[in-house]
């Protein structure tokens, strides 16, 4: 004879929503993985490649002397970015997240805006700029609008004399 025993659950542990929708919820996941890491590479890149960075950016990497420190509130900026993220991630605040995430798509607007007021292409600010925002705003969204609810109980069989 078999009986069904319950799965223990972390009550601490996050909310997984119901059905299809943990696809869904692997897939936003992902997505804020992406946009952490990707700010994270950007902001890494200007503080330690501040000679080739720039010109990925889409404007003349242009700052020397006192000026070149704009590439290091950069890097910093996108890093202080990225923790958060990733600290959202992690302690299991999604729908914080998802209000963070969507602010933080300010962020490739601005840049696509300094790209078309400073000499850069229109090309390079869609492109890299304005595609980045509505990829974040994207991962917003699908954060703000995840299910919270719990799956039901799992169950496993269990030998029984």
């Amino acid at each position: 004879m078999t009986t069904r025993v319950p799965f223990p659950r972390d009550p601490a542990g996050p909310a997984f929503p119901l059905g299809g929708s943990v696809k869904r919820r692997h897939i936003t996941t992902a997505l804020a993985v992406l946009s952490g890491a990707t700010v994270l590479f950007f902001g890494l890149n200007f503080l330690l490649n501040p000679d080739g960075a720039p010109s990925g950016f889409g404007i003349t990497p242009w700052p020397e002397g006192n000026a070149d420190g704009y590439f290091a509130v950069k890097g910093v900026r996108d890093i202080a970015v990225a923790a958060t993220v990733f600290l959202l991630l992690t302690i299991g605040q999604r729908r914080t997240l998802g209000w963070v995430v969507l602010i933080d798509a300010i962020i490739p607007l601005g840049d696509a805006l300094t790209v078309l007021t400073h000499g850069g292409t229109y090309t390079t600010a869609l492109s890299i700029h304005v595609s980045a925002a509505a990829l974040v705003v994207l991962t917003a969204i699908m954060l703000l609008t995840e299910s919270g609810q719990r799956p039901p109980e799992r169950t496993h069989l269990t030998s029984s004399p």
